[in-house]
């Protein structure tokens, strides 16, 4: 298992993403984002709405790495729909982050349907002049995703979605791997919330490694990018170290049955329009 993944479009991605949703704007970013490059992350997982793309873009700025070092994806939220306001949105997005180009740049939501299709030309057009290197979708459900596919010109290269061995989206996972559509984890770690449930700390026990470690890694061997988040210097760099073990065919069967759709972010997969 390689430390990257191959879009469509050729490029790779870093196989784990810090992520920084709900990351205070100023110094907590700036900082998180900072030593998270330090650490070895060469994957930054941000969006217009978090309010924290002008930290983003200062950190990498400041860490001396070159922009093609560091992978940056941000999104557009329902209130950018449309042609021209998406259009407006990328350029505001590219502004806050200092930056040419962003590598990956996604519809955050499916959203209401209505401003959905001139979202995603706009997308296309912002690739094609190269200030998105690649495009796609966040919480698209296959119903949305059929949709998209009647007028998009260019596929999208990534969904990202909540998964976990708690919220597997069976179904769905096959449907995007048979598009060539790369998924990304965002909550791989639950929140938190199942870090002590026995069967994981079991398999952490035995790989003498974290809950979070083993959470991170099943996402891995799904072919998952993963986009943890954390703030806190020392768990950022525990959450980097998964490559140097693996879960076995017993490991990953028993996380395998913890599939409940267990739900602990927000769900537009069943909630936004088709």
């Amino acid at each position: 298992m390689g430390s990257s993944v191959k879009l469509r479009t050729g490029a790779s991605i870093p196989a784990i993403g810090l992520g920084v949703f709900l990351a205070k704007s100023g110094k907590e970013t700036y900082n998180a984002v900072l030593n998270s490059l330090k650490v070895g992350y060469r994957h930054i997982d941000t969006a217009r709405m978090y309010g924290n793309e002008t930290d983003v873009g200062k950190a990498i700025k400041a860490s001396g790495l070159s922009r093609d070092q560091v992978f940056v994806t941000s999104k557009l939220y329902d209130v950018d729909w449309g042609y021209e306001a998406a259009t407006s949105a990328i350029n505001q997005s590219l502004n806050s982050l200092d930056t040419d180009y962003i590598d990956l740049m996604l519809m955050h939501h499916p959203g209401n349907r209505q401003g959905r299709k001139e979202t995603w030309q706009a997308l296309e057009a912002a690739h094609k002049k190269g200030l998105c290197k690649a495009i796609g979708v966040s919480n698209f459900g296959i119903d949305h995703l059929e949709q998209l596919f009647k007028y998009a010109t260019i596929s999208p290269a990534v969904n990202q979605i909540e998964l976990s061995p708690f919220l597997q989206r069976t179904e769905l996972v096959d449907y995007c791997d048979s598009k060539d559509i790369v998924l990304e984890a965002y909550s791989p770690l639950c929140k938190a919330t199942k870090l002590s449930h026995p069967d994981i700390v079991k398999v952490a026990a035995r790989c003498h490694k974290t809950p979070a470690q083993v959470l991170i890694r099943w996402s891995l061997q799904k072919g998952f990018v993963p986009l943890p988040k954390s703030v806190k210097p020392e768990r950022q760099a525990t959450n980097l170290d998964v490559f140097c073990f693996e879960l076995d065919q017993e490991d990953m069967a028993s996380l395998d049955s913890l599939e409940c759709h267990g739900v602990t972010a927000w769900d537009p997969i069943s909630q936004d329009s088709v």
